[in-house]
């Protein structure tokens, strides 16, 4: 094991792919020369040259219709949205060409390719700069989506994403960058649709994924002390769900706390929430809770940026409240 920058697991993770597979090649705004505005593809041009690691426009309609059509032709395009608030400009062939066209054809073309974008606050960027809109994606049948938490996850899934023979987005958060965690020399891949128990517990379960499940960690750690015994369920990714390990957590402590930084109102944690009551409502003790973003336009300023966010006293003061009704079963 060696212990490395979340950055430095996608950059790892992409140089491994495109030594297995020539027809693996990456492509982006400021990929190249500067190895991203995040720095999550430096050291791929020196290795691989300008054939594989494409500088685009300033175009994210383009850089979404060329991946697609790569990867319609045989390639395994990965490219980078350099924000996620930018989608927009090129929704119209994420939502229309690339999740529909192995159903349009019925399987005779497929689009293997990762479509690669970071979104969160952290950075005071701005309300255009700083929005999570994951929740967009998982609306669209025909897309997958990824939201890795750790440099280990970001990896391995990454490396499987690259393989899946459908598109996949995969969301990266600006404020995990910079994070470091325990990675394996050695090559490994994670299934996509595979949860993890970052912390288990018997008391609450917080279910969350991205940045998130570093605050709920922290949280985790502060009701210990309160002596509440916290679960945290780190999805990883969305679609594919793994309700099973929802399930899991679900029928062990009876209580659920849904916590994203996204904006609450339509957001991922209602299809959970939703997905909970329909399938095990006699497994709860206490009403579904969720701690999200607020549904406002993220902040500018510092302060009011992180307390429009999850936060580690929300998710504590949440966890108090819904642990006051009794024993799981009894």
């Amino acid at each position: 094991m060696k212990r490395i920058m979340y950055r430095e697991a996608i950059a790892s993770a992409l140089a491994e792919e495109m030594r297995r597979d020539e027809k693996v090649f990456v492509m982006g705004e400021d990929v190249a020369i500067i190895g991203g505005v995040y720095k999550a593809t430096r050291g791929l041009l020196e290795e691989f040259g300008p054939a594989r690691v494409r500088n685009t426009p300033l175009s994210e309609l383009a850089i979404a219709g060329v991946a697609t059509g790569a990867a319609m032709c045989g390639a395994r395009p990965v490219a980078e949205i350099m924000h996620i608030d930018f989608v927009g400009c090129g929704f119209d062939i994420m939502l229309n060409q690339m999740s529909k066209m192995c159903y349009k054809t019925n399987g005779r073309l497929h689009v293997p390719l990762v479509l690669r974008t970071q979104e969160g606050r952290g950075h005071s960027n701005g309300c255009t700069q700083s929005q999570s809109l994951e929740a967009l994606f998982t609306h669209i049948p025909g897309l997958k989506v990824v939201l890795p938490s750790t440099p280990y996850d970001a990896k391995g899934l990454l490396k499987t994403a690259i393989r899946d023979n459908n598109p996949v987005i995969f969301i990266e958060h600006k404020g995990l960058y910079q994070t470091r965690g325990e990675v394996p020399e050695e090559e490994y891949l994670i299934p996509l649709g595979k949860a993890d128990v970052k912390r288990y517990g018997k008391d609450v379960t917080f279910i969350t994924y991205s940045k998130t499940v570093l605050t709920a960690l922290e949280a985790a750690k502060e009701l210990e002390a309160q002596g509440i015994d916290a679960e945290v369920l780190d999805l990883r990714s969305l679609v594919p769900l793994d309700f099973d390990a929802i399930a899991e957590s679900v029928r062990k402590t009876g209580r659920v706390i849904i916590t994203h930084e996204a904006c609450e109102r339509g957001g991922y944690g209602a299809e959970i929430a939703a997905e909970i009551a329909d399938r095990l409502f006699d497994e709860l003790d206490a009403p579904i809770l969720r701690v999200c973003g607020a549904n406002i336009p993220v902040p500018n300023a510092t302060l009011p940026e992180q307390e429009s966010a999850p936060t580690v006293e929300k998710l504590v003061q949440a966890a108090r409240n819904i642990c006051q009704g009794g024993n799981h079963n009894g």
